[in-house]
């Protein structure tokens, strides 16, 4: 009997000790779960739309007050009136929304003959988004790009009688020549 004693005495000591040591494990695997997992995250949600809200909402550019893309992703230009995104192949993630300087000025001579722009014209606009974007990229640290949505939309906002078809157009997806996703005139 004494052994069953001190068996049952030792399987509780046991017990105890597990139930004592996994205890504070598990207050504390569930407090960084709570913390990491739903306090960090929404604190970072809070301090982004407080403070930079334009980029936290994703960049998005509006047309009319419709939104047709963000700044910070490829758009889908299918028209020779318009500047090109890299080809897939040249971008690993085929959502890249810059061109390196030198593809945008190679493209100046096919939006021009599509368009009937001037090459100075377009050429101006060209090196005029690369300014700006080294300017917003604090000069030093900026390799030449041009964000291919940004130009275009400039296309639109100083030709409006050129892309007047792509601004009217109200039902954009069915345009297989013009922007995939530009609203229309509606507001």
């Amino acid at each position: 009997m004494s052994r069953e004693k001190e068996f049952k005495i030792l399987e509780q000591i046991k017990s105890q000790i597990n139930k004592n040591a996994l205890s504070p494990a598990i207050k504390v695997v569930i407090l960084m779960l709570v913390v990491t997992g739903i306090v960090y995250p929404l604190v970072l949600v809070v301090i982004g739309q407080s403070t930079l809200p334009y980029q936290s909402n994703g960049s998005l550019i509006t047309i009319n007050g419709k939104v047709i893309g963000s700044k910070l992703i490829a758009q889908d230009f299918k028209s020779p009136k318009f500047f090109h995104p890299r080809p897939s192949s040249a971008s690993a993630s085929n959502v890249d929304p810059d061109i390196t300087s030198e593809n945008a000025l190679l493209q100046i001579s096919n939006v021009s003959q599509a368009t009937g722009i001037n090459q100075n014209a377009l050429r101006t606009l060209v090196e005029l988004n690369i300014e700006r974007n080294r300017v917003s990229n604090m000069v030093a640290f900026a390799p030449d790009y041009v964000n291919v949505l940004e130009i275009n939309l400039e296309l639109l906002n100083q030709y409006p009688d050129v892309y007047s078809t792509f601004l009217n157009n109200a039902d954009p997806q069915k345009t297989t020549a013009g922007i995939t996703g530009l609203g229309g005139g509606e507001s």
